[in-house]
């Protein structure tokens, strides 16, 4: 047994110290990113958000809706083949992560869809990053895609970080627990919080020049812009995108002036007996749902949340005089609130 004495901070933990700045409108800012590729070579530009790989957010519809902000989507894994292929045809797909487990049948779908259309990007998406046999899928991915970019996880730890990139991952997914459906940490007691996870993975993904996707923890646009502040490349949004008309939860709806009007929409994590039960006929005798089901407010077009997403992080980077998204960690100093509230932290 042994207990780590440093602290380990979430979101909620800190906030960014403002700066002087020269910067005089919030349009001055540019929240694109140009990243490279350490497995590729490849580039991409664009606004560094991506819908989560859940049923109810990592949809077609989100896709086609968060393309005009150069944001992107993990498709989730239940698409039939045949469904994929014609999505992928589109333009709008260099935008788009397809997502896998580390299944045979995953591996096979994913063969069979890459023999018909090119997929240039491939999220491989496990709850426990830290197995063997995790490590050994994303070795055989990237063997059998060398041209694909790869985005994997999850973990929380550095050394890991590390592991997957020498394993192929040129992305590494950092978040065990800290979505707002999971249960992971009540009930196995198994986590680290997110923003001490982003920072420590971030500082040995770069070391290697790969990058890390922050997923999960977010529940508000400063959370997003705090993410960044750590070094996260790229964040994960399930919980703030969902109960929009692009997510495919079943919709409650209240009638008001003699119609039905929408009010809430269904929101589960993926290891709730409600995707347990919708895919494979209930939880496994062996393991227990580390998932929750919610129903969250029904909030319209996602192109609202959006705005709101990119207006708070314009505002943050007036607040500490970044001009760009990729000066925001160099320009981040978080000061811990609450209990130790007067201690500063520079990333």
């Amino acid at each position: 047994m042994h207990i780590e004495t440093d602290p380990k901070l979430d979101f909620k933990d800190v906030l960014i110290r403002p700066k002087r700045s020269t910067l005089g409108s919030r349009a001055d800012v540019d929240v694109t990113r140009t990243l490279k590729f350490v497995h590729t070579g490849a580039e991409w530009t664009g606004f560094p958000l991506i819908a989560s790989n859940m049923d109810t957010v990592g949809t077609f519809a989100m896709a086609r809706s968060l393309a005009p902000f150069g944001a992107m989507v993990a498709l989730h894994k239940h698409y039939d083949a045949d469904a994929l292929v014609e999505f992928f045809k589109a333009e709008l797909a260099a935008n788009v992560f397809y997502a896998i487990g580390t299944t045979r049948d995953d591996l096979d779908k994913l063969a069979a869809v890459r023999a018909r259309v090119p997929v240039t990007k491939i999220c491989i998406d496990v709850a426990n990053g830290y197995s063997q046999h995790f490590l050994e899928v994303v070795t055989e991915v990237r063997e059998k895609n060398p041209d694909a970019v790869i985005m994997a996880g999850a973990i929380v730890t550095g050394e890991m970080a590390e592991a997957l990139i020498l394993a192929g991952a040129d992305i590494v997914k950092v978040g065990i627990g800290s979505g707002s459906v999971c249960t992971t940490r009540d009930l196995t007691g198994v986590g680290y919080p997110q923003l001490s996870a982003v920072i420590e993975c971030a500082d040995a993904a770069h070391g290697l020049r790969g990058h890390v996707c922050s997923d999960g923890g977010c529940t508000v646009p400063g959370d997003v812009a705090k993410a960044f502040g750590a070094g996260a490349d790229f964040v994960m949004l399930g919980g703030m995108l969902a109960g929009h008309d692009e997510c495919e939860g079943t919709v409650k709806y209240a009638e008001e002036n003699g119609r039905k009007v929408p009010v809430a929409m269904e929101f589960y994590g993926m290891s709730s007996d409600t995707a347990m039960t919708k895919y494979y006929g209930g939880v496994a005798n062996y393991r227990a749902s580390e998932g929750k089901t919610v129903q969250v407010p029904y909030r319209g077009p996602v192109k609202g949340t959006m705005q709101e997403i990119t207006g708070g992080l314009r505002s943050m980077m007036t607040y500490i005089g970044a001009t760009r998204l990729k000066e925001v960690p160099k320009r981040t100093t978080f000061v811990m609130v609450g209990a130790q509230r007067n201690t500063v932290f520079d990333r």
